[in-house]
């Protein structure tokens, strides 16, 4: 029976009524829905406003739900119209009347509102733990390879000497914001519209910091209209799972790069990868390549939130039903590539030696053989210009800065000497980067000591 059945003559369309429900996807709310209920029930009591054998009546009739869900002694019907008609239902099925009195001076439109916040508020650590533990995976691998140098790239070209330690703290700081950003999601997330009512709250006595008390939340919505009708919460969410997975796109990029022949600065463990079924010799990156596909996905979520909301008057709309397919969609994409991310990272082989050769062959040391001048006394734009006809010397010849002989140097710019050949040395060039964030090995290892306390 549909809870607004006493206003109509006739039963809803078969179709339209498979349009209308919600079940489908709002069922997953079970236990938040019983627990807001529940909350909901001891405030009636407390006020008065239900007596208090119906009020103990509810508890148990509520709590029996609960366990007979949980042990699977009852399934959800899929035909009711949505998680709180079952629910209502099946309470009424089992103790009466008193049932029924479970809605006195609520709404579905406040106590959806609350069934989704806490929801998303049971949901938000865990993907704060995953990303905790990817961060805590990375710092790992920093300080394992805070020695190792690979080049620094800007436009795709080799730019600079880095460490690869270095480049995997760039996303360590990446996601230490993330997990900031769902913090502050999670803060807007933890408070109560119940006892907003439809859009005007109610005329019974009602404790709304009692019920936010019972449920733990941070507190009450401050105006009935916004209570119902407010999914910033879920928009701030679903904006922070986007950044989420800019990040891990990009860094899917770069590993799929890496996997490269092309690169082939690391190799994916075999349980992270995948073959073809054609060609033999393939090893292919494919979860790093589906976590960059799926970065669109949760972009979408995130669009359809902002475009359900945009034209929206107060206060609820039936539109805003389609705000839990996104949100719920968004992070459960998101955790799955977490959870699939994390130990890719951790189980590849960095190949050093690669990286290395890379970094010899890119000219990537031309900043600091200006830098060499500069410290001569030698103007920057005079030592950027002469350090330039080095490396334009060194394409015309087939030799590196490393391997130019001294007179080349000499008859380009008389300030070089022989301590040039030090001060061009990758590993020095990127030691002498102390500056605070700069890829100098002990900073480095800095970094994940400071990141490590953070987490």
């Amino acid at each position: 029976m549909k809870l607004w059945a006493g206003r109509f003559q006739k039963a809803l369309d078969d179709k339209t009524n498979d349009f209308n429900s919600s079940i489908s996807f709002d069922c997953r709310m079970a236990n938040e829905d019983i627990l807001g209920s529940m909350a909901h029930a001891a405030m009636l009591q407390k006020q008065g406003i239900i007596s208090e054998d119906d009020g103990k009546a509810i508890q148990d009739g509520l709590a029996s739900i609960a366990a007979d869900l949980a042990g699977g002694k009852l399934q959800i019907d899929m035909t009711a119209e949505d998680i709180h008609t079952f629910v209502e239902g099946e309470l009424t099925a089992r103790i009466g009347d008193a049932g029924k009195r479970l809605h006195t001076g609520r709404s579905r439109n406040d106590q959806v509102a609350l069934d989704i916040r806490l929801y998303l508020r049971n949901r938000i650590p865990a993907l704060q733990e995953q990303i905790t533990d990817l961060i805590d995976v990375l710092c790992d691998k920093a300080e394992q390879y805070a020695d190792a140098i690979m080049p620094g790239y800007t436009h795709l070209q080799r730019a600079q000497p880095i460490t690869f330690g270095h480049h995997l703290m760039a996303y360590a700081e990446m996601l230490l914001r993330d997990r900031a950003r769902l913090a502050d999601a999670l803060t807007r997330t933890n408070v109560s519209p119940l006892g907003s009512g439809a859009l005007a709250s109610t005329t019974y006595d009602l404790d709304r910091e009692a019920v936010a008390s019972t449920l733990r939340m941070n507190g009450v919505t401050n105006n009935s209209l916004d209570g119902v009708s407010d999914r910033d919460f879920a928009v701030e969410l679903a904006a922070a799972l986007s950044l989420i997975m800019v990040h891990l796109s990009r860094f899917s990029e770069e590993i799929i790069l890496w996997c490269s022949w092309e690169f082939k600065f690391i190799e994916l463990d075999d349980a992270f990868s995948t073959g073809s079924s054609i060609m033999p010799q393939k090893k292919n990156p494919d979860i790093a390549e589906l976590v960059r596909g799926k970065s669109g996905r949760v972009f979408g979520d995130l669009m359809t939130l902002l475009t359900v909301l945009k034209g929206l008057p107060l206060a609820y709309n039936k539109d805003m039903q389609e705000d839990k397919e996104a949100i719920f969609d968004a992070l459960d994409t998101v955790t799955m590539c977490l959870t699939a991310f994390t130990p890719m990272i951790d189980t590849m082989t960095v190949l050093t030696e690669n990286m290395r050769k890379a970094a010899a062959g890119g000219f990537i040391n031309a900043t600091d053989a200006a830098d060499y001048l500069v410290g001569k006394g030698l103007p920057f734009r005079d030592a950027y210009k002469a350090t330039g006809e080095l490396v334009a010397l060194c394409i015309r010849k087939g030799l590196t800065l490393e391997t130019l002989p001294l007179e080349e140097y000499q008859a380009v710019c008389d300030l070089f000497d022989n301590d040039v050949f030090e001060a061009i040395s990758l590993e020095r060039c990127a030691a002498m980067r102390r500056v605070y964030g700069g890829p100098a090995p002990e900073n480095v290892r800095a970094q994940v000591a400071r990141v490590r306390a953070l987490i």
